[in-house]
């Protein structure tokens, strides 16, 4: 909306500032981030008086060692609610309207973050962690792959990549035409991946939304390069018409992640909860598919990646076991001490304070601090597979 402003500039020319991608897209992460601080404790305090607490498992194969996560029942979740609201505001507010690549990614968003809103919701009714059940979830993020794919092809800017498969370090697509069908699963599994790699991750406070901030800074950079004509060519990446506003978007999204980070970070007052992990997942997934960048997010979302990759290890090894013997398997032979891998990683770091005679308290924050770390030079990683052509 603001960069209209530009087309002022016979009258007063410093709003020929407005153009520039690069000032719009740290206006946009700046007014996420205010928003976030400003709304922040008013929106916490609308989920304390509507009831809306975390709902959290009761299983008793938790060890001991985290069980003080029990702890956290009751604090509000669905927070992802202003990660959205600020996030999207910003966009309107600095993104190009007319640019259809932002609308699609707007709309993903906004389906992710419905569909997380009623599994939360489920959660919340029903008082335990069931929510939609696995298959619903898949149904539904399938239904928006189908969607997302037609208004692709249907944009001139991404229709020539909508069936390409490019690989990071190779400069041409290494399948030129996926055929229909190809595109549409490779699609579903970018999709589905990522989004729920980053509701896995949604496990200890601030995780994956610090972890969200590295990578929406990658991917602006991502998206800036695929905009620019001149760039893009030099890179030997695809140049998508259209992606530099996607650049504006990404900047609006950390500002946003960010802002809830403020009120997410240890101890944490508020919580994503599936409302937010789902939309920032397919966010950050749909960007990485219109710029042609899907498996940069192995590099760039190494947390995330890992994080669910333990799951299926630790499930795989699990019924493999009960398939072979009929019985579960025993805890010191699992390949984890618990999945997600951040709890895995926290018992060992309790384990460790106790050994050295200090206080365990801390573990979660560290695991989490040090995760960031990890996520932080992954994007950097991402970036830098720009230059290895």
């Amino acid at each position: 909306m603001l960069y209209y402003l530009s087309h002022l500039t016979d009258w007063f020319s410093p709003l020929n500032v407005f153009r520039y991608v690069t000032f719009r897209a740290f206006m946009g992460a700046g007014t996420a981030f205010v928003l976030s601080l400003l709304l922040g404790r008013w929106m916490i305090g609308r989920l304390r008086a509507f009831k809306i607490g975390q709902v959290v498992r009761q299983d008793q194969d938790v060890e001991s060692a985290l069980q003080h996560h029990r702890r956290k029942a009751g604090t509000p979740t669905m927070g992802g609610v202003l990660i959205l609201f600020t996030t999207l505001m910003a966009a309107v507010l600095w993104c190009h309207s007319s640019n259809p690549q932002v609308w699609i990614v707007m709309a993903t968003m906004l389906f992710m973050g419905a569909v997380g809103f009623v599994d939360d919701w489920l959660k919340l009714r029903q008082q335990n962690s069931d929510g939609l059940k696995e298959w619903q979830k898949l149904v539904l993020q399938g239904l928006w792959v189908v969607i997302a794919f037609v208004a692709i092809e249907a944009v001139p800017g991404t229709r020539p990549y909508a069936r390409q498969l490019m690989v990071p370090f190779f400069k041409a697509p290494v399948v030129a035409d996926l055929t229909l069908i190809g595109a549409l699963v490779f699609m579903f599994l970018v999709l589905v991946g990522t989004t729920n790699a980053v509701n896995l991750s949604d496990g200890l406070d601030g995780l994956a939304a610090g972890c969200m901030g590295s990578v929406s800074a990658a991917y602006l950079v991502l998206a800036y390069v695929a905009g620019n004509v001149v760039m893009a060519s030099y890179l030997q990446v695809p140049a998508v018409s259209g992606a530099h506003e996607l650049a504006v978007f990404c900047g609006c999204l950390l500002g946003g992640v960010l802002g809830f980070l403020w009120w997410n970070a240890y101890p944490a007052k508020v919580f994503m909860g599936d409302t937010g992990s789902l939309a920032l997942g397919g966010t950050i997934a749909m960007v990485a598919i219109l710029i042609k960048q899907e498996l940069t997010l192995f590099i760039v979302g190494l947390v995330f990646v890992a994080e669910a990759g333990s799951v299926l290890i630790q499930r795989t090894a699990c019924k493999a076991h009960r398939w072979r013997t009929g019985e579960g398997l025993p805890p010191q032979q699992r390949p984890f001490r618990m999945t997600p891998l951040h709890h895995h990683f926290e018992l060992i770091s309790k384990e460790r304070a106790r050994a050295e005679g200090r206080s365990p308290d801390a573990a979660e924050n560290t695991v989490v601090i040090r995760l960031w770390i990890v996520s932080i030079v992954c994007a950097l990683l991402g970036v830098a597979t720009l230059k290895l052509r």
